[in-house]
């Protein structure tokens, strides 16, 4: 990481204005990745705790933050860990948390690291490089298995055949030969905006790395961790994933459905609402897809935190900040 970032975030500038950060306030950027939202955040000079379990975004990420001077404390761990990680070091309390959801641009950008049938690389998939790879799963699961993961975390309508091609084809060690098996079993046309392997690879991905548990475990330490009045900023690029964050939104802002006549309206009989002023979702304008065609799929969701006590915690505490 250079004095000059690497990329540009998706949605910075409305991230940064959802968050609102201050010179002296302490946030959160619980996807390091390249160090984009964590660059623009201490800018406004506020202090980050920037949190990755990518060993390489960690590595590459040490002299820029050597230059901060004690500013940027980078995290080796997963978000869904981010409230006990701040405790282990002295901090209960925080005024924003942000989490860019998903495959970070340099692990896309990266051939080795297998996340991208863009160009040819070992199958891999591993965001903290441990653990089973894409490989591993692509020719040790079952058919059934398979054709489960691909059509409920990549919404593929021909998950079977997909998943039949796939077994018929083992073994499959590079991105480039299971993007082909993948093609040919779905029939690519080459003029076709989105390639048919694009919802294979997202599955895969999202298995391996139990992203959406990783994401609700998240969004549950960010409502532990923010204080009265904390900024929570999500950007995510996949349609499961953003019911996540809605749905986690508008149940812990109170906004749930009223009871109907044969129902009884259950508002106010739950714990108090722990989030509010809930923003409507942004996306990317013209311009910043025809800089960034990543951005095109990209939501950003934003909400303050309330005085309520976390879900399913006793009365919030007065706690520490970093």
């Amino acid at each position: 990481m250079t004095a000059t970032a690497p990329h540009i975030p998706v949605l910075l500038d409305e991230v940064i204005a959802g968050l609102d950060p201050k010179a002296g306030e302490t946030h959160v950027d619980g996807t390091f990745g390249a160090g984009g939202y964590t660059r623009a955040l201490l800018d406004t000079g506020a202090r980050v705790y920037a949190f990755d379990r990518d060993p390489d975004a960690i590595a590459e990420g040490r002299a820029f933050a050597e230059e901060q001077g004690g500013r940027l404390i980078l995290v080796p761990e997963r978000f869904s860990r981010l409230a006990e990680a701040l405790a282990e070091r002295g901090v209960d309390q925080v005024d924003g948390v942000t989490l860019d959801i998903g495959v970070s641009s340099m692990q896309l950008d990266r051939a080795e690291r297998g996340f991208s049938f863009q160009a040819d690389g070992p199958l891999d998939m591993r965001m903290d490089q441990a653990g089973m790879s894409a490989a591993d799963f692509v020719n040790e699961a079952d058919e059934e298995e398979i054709a489960d993961v691909l059509h409920d975390l990549g919404e593929e309508p021909r998950a079977r055949r997909v998943a039949r091609a796939i077994v018929h084809a083992r073994p499959i060690t590079r991105t480039a030969q299971l993007a082909d098996v993948v093609r040919r079993a779905l029939g690519h046309k080459p003029h076709e905006k989105k390639d048919p392997a694009t919802r294979t690879f997202q599955a895969i991905r999202i298995h391996l790395n139990a992203e959406l548990d990783e994401l609700e475990q998240g969004l549950a330490a960010a409502e532990r961790v923010l204080r009265p009045g904390g900024r929570l900023a999500v950007v995510s690029f996949h349609s499961i994933e953003d019911r996540i964050v809605k749905r986690f939104l508008r149940e812990r802002s109170g906004a749930t459905p009223a009871g109907s006549r044969h129902l009884p309206d259950t508002r106010g009989a739950g714990p108090r609402p722990s989030f509010e002023a809930v923003a409507k979702p942004v996306r990317a304008g013209e311009a910043e897809i025809a800089r960034n065609p990543r951005s095109r799929s990209a939501t950003l969701r934003v909400a303050h935190r309330t005085e309520a006590s976390p879900w399913g915690a006793g009365p919030r505490k007065e706690g520490r900040q970093g």
